[in-house]
């Protein structure tokens, strides 16, 4: 086991856990991953031992058929996946997202419908706020819901959904000014649906239009899509929480959890870099000994491990705010940006290491090279991670009088 990002405070129960995804990590992940990332090819095989592991159920509640455990152990899980394959920690992170989103706001009909298949791994989430005009601009979305009798209308274009081939229940957050008069502010006027669909690419319901895959620079494997809705019908007992215009704070507090992943993610990547890294000078040679032996390669191994070390730390703390019960919006903006950056800055390391090396695709450096700038990006950029910092600080050490 590695010295860096240990868990200090660890039940019997979830360091039993991460074991279990270590190993599985290391046999069934590691030994496969670039192959299948270069060939674009969806992971099937570990998708099903992931299942198995009942990790498709790890956050969702025991009376559902889930572990029911905590925000806390599911990062934890997600940063051991993300050290074999970032690709593979961002089709479970979708899911919990979703399941979470119903296990805080659904109602109890929509609780019994679809947490239990959730947790067996039988229907599979996805949730879908961007669109093709808009990112990180939530409130300037243009999808819209429109009530008819006991159904509502959707119609409009999102925009990169993870998972939007394999999953079958997507959330959507969609503009519904029905019971919201006109001036509403745009926050206060959207809607979560749930929509319910087959797999796959093509009309994968009367209405619903997933296009094929995304062509992408890195984050290969994982299915990223388009969501066409036009005339999609959706029955009224499918708006998450059973009441129009809590959409936005739904999906944020579901972002929070997907913050919280994506600084998992680069706390696992930047692991396996440092560990690639450090191996790789210890076997170069120059000048007559082994590149680690150069002090330059010293202090470069030494500032990775310390980003490693540093990144770890504030996920984990933005982890155990969320389990306390407590707003944990500053901690997570946190923990995301320090986690996303330095996980690029360790990777370029562990690459300029590899020297000439590092440029081939025969070494795993090179995937990871290509897959850190995402998490860049993914769940909001630094610089809506530094605003949404910024006003937390302001309102925490607002001066008085």
């Amino acid at each position: 086991m590695s010295r860096l990002a240990q868990t200090a405070g660890l039940t019997e129960i979830q360091q039993e856990i991460l074991s279990t995804v270590r190993d599985f990590v290391d046999k069934e992940i590691i030994p496969v991953a670039t192959e299948l990332e270069h060939r674009d090819e969806y992971p099937q095989a570990i998708v099903d031992g992931l299942k198995e592991l009942g990790l498709f159920g790890l956050m969702i509640p025991e009376e559902y058929g889930g572990l029911g455990e905590s925000l806390l152990t599911y990062a934890l899980c997600v940063e051991e996946i993300a050290r074999g394959w970032m690709s593979v920690s961002g089709i479970i992170n979708t899911h919990f997202i979703v399941a979470y989103m119903l296990k805080q706001h659904g109602t109890q009909e929509q609780k019994d419908t679809f947490l239990p298949r959730m947790a067996a791994g039988e229907v599979r989430g996805a949730f879908s706020m961007s669109e093709p005009g808009l990112g990180s601009d939530v409130s300037a979305i243009t999808s819209k819901g429109v009530k008819d009798g006991d159904e509502y209308v959707l119609n409009g274009q999102k925009m990169w959904l993870t998972n939007g081939g394999t999953s079958t229940l997507v959330a959507v957050l969609c503009r519904s000014d029905e019971g919201h008069p006109e001036g509403t502010a745009p926050h206060k006027s959207m809607t979560t649906f749930l929509v319910e669909k087959e797999p796959g690419f093509g009309e994968v319901r009367p209405g619903l239009t997933i296009p094929g895959k995304i062509d992408k620079m890195g984050y290969k494997g994982v299915d990223t899509t388009e969501l066409v809705m036009n005339g999609l019908r959706i029955p009224a007992n499918r708006v998450l929480g059973g009441e129009t215009g809590r959409g936005f704070y739904q999906m944020m507090d579901g972002v929070e959890v997907g913050r919280v992943n994506v600084a998992a993610r680069g706390c696992g990547v930047a692991q396996r870099a440092f560990e690639l890294g450090v191996s790789y000078a210890q076997q170069r040679h120059t000048f007559g000994k082994a590149i680690a032996q150069h002090q330059a390669i010293q202090f470069k191994l030494a500032e990775m491990a310390t980003k490693v070390e540093a990144a770890h730390a504030m996920m984990v703390n933005a982890a155990r705010k969320k389990d306390s019960g407590e707003r944990n919006d500053l901690e997570a903006g946190m923990a995301k940006y320090l986690a996303s950056e330095y996980c690029k800055e360790v990777v370029e390391d562990a690459f300029r290491i590899h020297g000439g090396y590092g440029f081939s695709k025969e070494y795993e450096i090179e995937r990871l090279y290509r897959e850190a700038p995402m998490l860049l990006i993914g769940e909001g950029t630094a610089e809506i991670q530094k605003m949404i910092i910024g006003r937390r600080l302001l309102e925490e050490y607002r001066l008085q009088g």
